[in-house]
This record gives structure tokens, C-alpha cells and sequence, in this order.
């Protein structure tokens, strides 16, 4: 049976918290959180990032999640918060779903770049 994008949305908004950036700078003050950027590229280089974060575009996070793989970005520990966003949520929620199905464990999703931006998160570019 086919599965459609906003079946698996549901899904994804179903398994994995959403939550605020005000949430998620409290997360990110008591450490051992990791903050991940699943857009690309183009995207971040146009717009910057939040500060702090590492940006793995949506395509390779699980090569850049599993330890197993010759990709791996140490980053990446199922020890640690994850926090994530896109530009607006969708493809972060999907991807964080994908980290709680490789046995991450704390998998947040933030939602969208912008929100962050408009909430007065720090930023770099």
C-alpha cells in the first residue's frame, strides 16, 4: 500500500516531539545537545544557520548518523538531545522521525528556520 508525504508527516509529528525555540535554547544552555540543519546547502549559505548548529542536508543524515558508516560525523551521539529544523518543519520532522527509527532516543523537532529567527534565536552565517 502506497504511503503518501502527509501520511508519513503525521507519522513523523506523531513519534517526535515538537518543540518551541524558547524549548530549545533551554535544551541547548544545559549542553550535551546537538542541533542539526537538514536543509541544504543553497539554503543555509543564503539565509545562515542557528548558531551552533551542524548542517547535514536531509539526503545524507543517516549516512552522518549511523556509526557504522564510513560517513559518520562524530557529532552524532544516541547519548545526546537532537534538535532539528528546516524551513519550515517539514522535512526535520521527517528526518527526525528517521533518527528515532536508527535508535536515537531525545529527537526534537524545532520546525522552521524562521521561527527560530523570528524568536530572536542567535544566528550565524
Amino acid at each position: 500500500m502506497a504511503v503518501t508525504v502527509k501520511q508519513m508527516l503525521e507519522a513523523a509529528n506523531a513519534a517526535v516531539p515538537k518543540i518551541t525555540p524558547d524549548q530549545a535554547r533551554e535544551m541547548i544552555g544545559k549542553g550535551n545537545t546537538l542541533v542539526v540543519d537538514v536543509r541544504d546547502g543553497t539554503e543555509v549559505a543564503q539565509s545562515g544557520k542557528v548558531a551552533g548548529a551542524v548542517n547535514v542536508s536531509r539526503g545524507m543524515l543517516e549516512f552522518r548518523a549511523d556509526p557504522d558508516s564510513p560517513y559518520h560525523d562524530k557529532n552524532f551521539s544516541r547519548d545526546k538531545n537532537v534538535i532539528l529544523y528546516c524551513a519550515s518543519g517539514g522535512r526535520s520532522a521527517l528526518a527526525a522521525k528517521q533518527l528515532k527509527d536508527m535508535g536515537y532516543q531525545h529527537v526534537y523537532n524545532v520546525g522552521g528556520f524562521k521561527d527560530w529567527v523570528d524568536s530572536g534565536g542567535a544566528v550565524e552565517k
